[in-house]
């Protein structure tokens, strides 16, 4: 049996269907959250051309606040979105009103075009890393409570305190596969790494490289839970399954669809690949059929991991 842990997405938009068919599918996936003890994680977008969209984190409080017990997460942050030292004081509210549940997900941000709308500068690619560079940096500061400061080349702290210290601090993870300077960032200061839509040979990769990083600056290559998110389809009708790759920020990308058979096949490969933790996104949302079959179907074929 494979050894893998899960989490699912409650989506802030509608996907398609309408505002009412999305609460209705959100409550079913809290639900099953909460009879699964699975982890449940909000995507941070601003925009999706004109469909309604909610913000990653008054929606995430809003949910958590009704369903305690949970644990929950960001996929991602985009860091360049929020000013940093707010970004690591939210994260720290958050893990102390859910009991220490909550994992802070942060990346670079990959969006040109939303970062434009909102007003938002776009540096390249390798100023944004070293800015998560210091966005990480800043939120491990301030979760020990304070003063904290912090001088670098984008962004500052001078004795700021954030308190009430959270304790245990919250889950760091940084996601991206930049084979150069985020992984490195993710070696040096995350506790997770997460990376969407690869396939499990690509991925295998990008978490080999990671690893060399890790034994690069000395530090065990274990001490870093490695998850995926990941789109999917569950079900034994073809015309209901999303077979072929989408378009995503790196052009096509990866996803998991097919019977409960196939599907169970393809994710033990990335379990194999080195995945503990798989975030799923349930690609027939407002519908719940592939839920409803992965939970019935292919969850009990996995040694959850214990993430």
């Amino acid at each position: 049996m494979a050894q893998l842990d899960f989490g699912i997405t409650i989506r802030p938009t509608t996907h398609g269907g309408t505002m009412e068919e999305m609460a209705r599918a959100n409550a079913r996936i809290l639900d099953a959250a909460r009879e699964h003890d699975l982890s449940c994680w909000v995507i941070d977008h601003f925009q999706f051309d004109d469909q309604p969209i909610f913000e990653c984190l008054a929606f995430l409080s809003f949910h958590a606040g009704q369903v305690p017990g949970l644990r929950w997460g960001t996929l991602v942050l985009g860091q360049g979105y929020r000013n940093p030292a707010l970004t690591a004081k939210i994260a720290a509210t958050l893990q102390v009103l859910t009991g220490g549940r909550f994992i802070l997900g942060l990346g670079a941000g990959d969006s040109h075009a939303e970062h434009l709308a909102y007003g938002y500068p776009f540096p390249p690619a390798r100023e944004r890393v070293a800015q998560l560079d210091e966005a990480a940096r800043i939120a491990r500061a301030l979760w020990r409570g304070g003063p904290a400061s912090f001088a670098g080349q984008h962004y500052r702290v001078a004795d700021a305190y954030c308190l009430p210290a959270p304790d245990p601090a919250p889950t760091l993870m940084i996601g991206g596969g930049g084979e150069r300077r985020t992984l490195r960032v993710v070696a040096e200061h995350a506790d997770w790494w997460n990376a969407d839509y690869y396939s499990p040979a690509e991925y295998a990769h990008k978490l080999g490289v990671l690893r060399d990083h890790c034994r690069a600056i000395g530090r065990d290559p274990g001490a870093i839970v490695p998850s995926c998110y990941m789109g999917i389809t569950v079900s034994h009708d073809p015309e209901r399954l999303v077979r072929r790759r989408f378009m995503g920020h790196r052009g096509e990308v990866h996803v998991v669809s097919g019977t409960p058979d196939e599907v169970t096949a393809q994710l033990a490969a990335f379990a194999d690949a080195g995945v503990r933790h798989m975030q799923l996104n349930f690609l027939d949302f407002p519908r719940t059929d592939s839920l409803d079959l992965f939970l019935s179907d292919v969850l009990p074929r996995f040694d959850r991991a214990g993430t």
